[in-house]
């Protein structure tokens, strides 16, 4: 991965699976919280196969001020193994860079690929922690399962419970 020189880092355990373009997205999170989704490509295949990455959870609920782990690719980028690795190099930046003690992971009830991703990484889901997305119309995409995963190194130096700020 070769970001540009004003890029956010990125975490070097992406080098196997994607690699980020010059380019940025998302740049007012990544100026506002200091990470974000970055652009995924498959070097020498695919210039662009979709956004990998952290970001903050935009809506009030039982489970907020909460940082999530988002991931959108593309269709034949599917069952490929991309989502997994590339999610995981967000968390284990996440926990080790940014010190965060909890990270969640929210998708529809009927999204069995990415819910099937939560728990490869070591994702939990308690029923009960279920939502209604306010932000979405009644209907088939209203309802929500929320996985979560704690630190799972919270005993090392990390400032605990909120991302570290940004060292100017």
């Amino acid at each position: 991965m070769r970001p540009s020189p004003s890029s956010p880092p990125i975490p070097s355990s992406w080098n196997t699976c994607c690699r980020c373009p010059a380019g940025w997205i998302a740049s007012a999170h990544w100026e506002e919280h200091g990470f974000g989704l970055w652009v995924a490509e498959l070097p020498g295949e695919a210039s662009f196969i979709g956004v990998v990455g952290l970001e903050m959870v935009s809506f009030q609920a039982h489970f907020t001020s909460a940082v999530e782990v988002a991931w959108r690719l593309a269709r034949p980028c599917w069952g490929k193994g991309y989502a997994t690795e590339a999610a995981q190099a967000a968390l284990d930046y996440g926990f080790a860079q940014l010190g965060l003690d909890e990270i969640v992971a929210l998708t529809v009830p009927a999204n069995w690929r990415s819910r099937r991703v939560m728990e490869r990484l070591g994702m939990t889901r308690a029923p009960e922690d279920d939502l209604d997305h306010p932000k979405l119309p009644d209907g088939p995409l209203k309802r929500h399962v929320l996985y979560r995963l704690r630190n799972p190194h919270p005993s090392l130096p990390y400032s605990r419970g909120r991302v570290r700020e940004r060292v100017p």
